[in-house]
């Protein structure tokens, strides 16, 4: 069976880099506190089930509220569909053109406004209400999965080295490289320069982490 070529990623790029690098940075709260001095087999383990532990909750309320920013934003645009259809003309434009972002509403004619209100006007039915569908529980369940999985490669090599400070080094070098990717990805999908991209994000999660440590996480 082949596979559709129309079909579209579960989240799109700026989603699943930003859950990546956002479990990926409270995984590293973690493994930036174990003293390299103390840190015996006992302490290791604490601290990946304190890090597994932490990103499971803070993933599911990450899916949880992905939810609600979903059924909020589809809410908010039944209501202006609803606002248009019962509004004259100007009225109706005016509104579609408040909805735009300032830089695309400047791009924007009257005439195309009209066309977009005609054809809202001409649906057959507005829903009365917004609802949550099987693949806004994927996207959930995708933002849970990217949060969890971010702990396990800079926790890893704690669980599988003996030598807590080569684990710890290792450890960094693993999250500097996801967060560089991470920076390359946005970079390319936003059209900057994708090297520079991963490189300020590489500076960028240093300091949240330090940021993170210093206010007690």
């Amino acid at each position: 069976m082949g596979v559709d070529p129309k079909r579209e990623p579960v989240l799109d790029p700026v989603d699943r880099v930003s859950e990546l690098i956002f479990g990926l940075l409270m995984a590293l709260s973690f493994t930036g506190a174990v003293s390299v001095a103390e840190a015996g087999r006992q302490e290791v383990r604490t601290m990946f089930v304190a890090a597994l532990g932490c990103n499971l909750a803070w993933g599911l309320v990450d899916a949880v509220m992905y939810l609600v920013r979903t059924a909020v934003g589809r809410g908010k645009s039944l209501s202006l569909l609803r606002a248009v259809r019962g509004a004259d003309a100007p009225a109706g434009r005016a509104l579609i053109a408040q909805s735009l972002a300032p830089g695309v509403a400047r791009l924007v004619s009257s005439d195309e406004l009209e066309t977009v209100r005609s054809r809202i006007v001409a649906l057959p039915a507005v829903p009365a209400r917004s609802r949550l569908g099987r693949r806004d529980l994927l996207e959930a369940l995708a933002v849970f999965l990217l949060v969890v999985a971010a702990t396990f490669p800079v926790v890893v090599p704690f669980a599988v080295m003996n030598d807590a400070a080569a684990a710890k080094h290792v450890s960094r070098i693993v999250a500097l490289a996801m967060l560089f990717l991470s920076g390359l990805t946005l970079g390319h999908h936003a059209g900057y320069g994708g090297w520079r991209a991963g490189i300020v994000m590489c500076g960028l999660g240093t300091v949240l982490v330090l940021a993170i440590h210093l206010l007690g996480g």
